[in-house]
This record gives C-alpha cells, structure tokens and sequence, in this order.
C-alpha cells in the first residue's frame, strides 16, 4: 500500500496596503487624555510592523489642516474631517475608515487580514 501526501504550497502575493492616519498638530477637542495624532501615527506603525514583519505596508500621517495638494481623495477626506467636525485621529486602510479617535488594533487587524496579511 503506497500512500501519497499532498502539501498545498501557496505564495502569497499582494499589493502593500495604504494605512493613512489622519490628523493634526492640535489634540482633538474630544480626546484631550489621549495621545497627540502623530503619536498614535507612530504607535499604530510600530505595532503593525510587529503583527506583520515581513509582510509590507505603507504609512501615511495626513495633516487635516495641510494635506497633500497632489491627491485629492486624501484632499478630500481631510477636508471632510474637519468640516464635519469628526474625531481625529482617524485611520484609513485602502480608503476605508477603520477607526475613529481612540483606534483599536483589532479592528485595524482585522481590515488589513481582509487584504491578506497574516500574523507570524
């Protein structure tokens, strides 16, 4: 009797993601206890680099109040952020608003698993 194993190898290959953190030098009104946008910019980096090491992604810190005149969604978006009175930070994958003010880590995960990236 002979028996055979098959492994499945698969390669993942897929586009680096965009995470964009939107905000500004100024603590939003309503997060006055948390930390500053480009803190939580670095933070989110950091803890996303350590999630997925090998697994590439770009970061993006968009100031809402000086943004990019050279892209207009990111445009856009920030000028609706401030427009709209919404709570920054507020972080981005691939167009999609992941989160709000405080950002949870599982949530943003949770986005970026939907793109492929896997914890190692």
């Amino acid at each position: 009797m002979i028996n055979f194993v098959f492994q499945r190898v698969t390669t993942m290959t897929f586009k680096p993601v965009e995470i964009c953190v939107y905000g500004a030098d100024i603590i939003c009104p309503s997060c006055v206890q948390l930390p500053s946008s480009k803190e939580t910019y670095e933070w989110l980096e950091a803890a996303l680099r350590r999630k997925y090491p090998d697994q590439p992604f770009v970061m993006t810190y968009v100031d809402i109040f000086a943004p990019p005149a050279d892209d207009e969604a990111k445009r856009k978006l920030a000028q609706t952020i401030v427009e709209e009175d919404w709570v920054y930070p507020v972080v981005v994958v691939e167009g999609e608003v992941v989160a709000e003010g405080n950002p949870r880590l599982k949530s943003i995960y949770a986005e970026m698993e939907k793109y492929g990236y896997r914890s190692s």
